[in-house]
């Protein structure tokens, strides 16, 4: 199911004013603070981990989760076709108005150059969109280009849940419930796997854990396998 734009919730407030704090409270009753100052501030030295790689790829960017578009922004301020897809709508305008591109859409609906991005990227714990890796994962595929690479930051600790969130602000306001997964470096690239993504660098920055996904060049056939 696609997920349906974001308009009146914490999360939503916090990407037109650019600031926190928020949380997402779980089933369980635990709660897990989002960066959001972070990702309204221009990008960190962790962030330029990931910028580096993209411009060393030289190929256009698909920014899944953009939010407020730091990385949008600064991708085409330096040269590089780049492009953000969120589902909430202040995100995608705060984008703009930085200087980014981006569309407000999942990355489940139909988006523009399906099957030749060259550099996808799930930033700041967007691996969870959807609460489905494994099916967040296939249509990343999608999207890639033969050959293409997928940018994804993992959970720094080995970890594998899926579980309902809301997003929480100060003085009990709740946005929607939704689902959400967190998983480590193991559990993705496992599921990386399953999709058709090869792992071909693991690195960290600033206590933030990365993994670099390739999409294979020529898809293998029964008959190339064959010795």
């Amino acid at each position: 199911m696609t997920p349906r734009p974001w308009t009146d919730d914490p999360f939503a407030d916090a990407m037109r004013t650019g600031r926190g704090p928020l949380w997402l409270r779980r089933q369980d009753g635990t709660r897990l603070r989002l960066d959001v100052d972070r990702w309204c501030a221009p990008p960190d030295a962790a962030d330029h981990s990931l910028l580096s790689r993209c411009l060393r790829l030289g190929r256009p960017v698909l920014d899944v989760g953009c939010g407020p578009g730091r990385l949008v922004a600064e991708l085409l301020a330096l040269g590089l076709p780049a492009l953000g897809v969120d589902v909430t709508r202040s995100a995608v305008a705060r984008t703009r108005g930085i200087g980014g591109a981006a569309l407000c859409r999942s990355v489940f609906d139909t988006l523009p150059g399906e099957g030749r991005w060259g550099t996808a990227l799930l930033a700041d714990g967007n691996l969870g969109i959807g609460g489905d890796p494994d099916a967040l994962l296939r249509r990343i595929a999608q999207l890639l280009a033969p050959g293409g690479q997928l940018l994804v930051e993992v959970e720094p600790q080995e970890v594998d849940e899926r579980s309902l969130v809301r997003v929480e602000a100060p003085g009990g306001r709740y946005g929607p419930v939704f689902s959400w997964a967190r998983l480590g470096p193991a559990a993705t690239r496992l599921r990386a796997a399953a999709a058709g993504l090869r792992p071909v660098d693991h690195w960290c920055a600033d206590g933030r854990s990365f993994l670099a996904l390739r999409r294979p060049a020529v898809a293998r056939t029964a008959n190339s396998a064959a010795p």
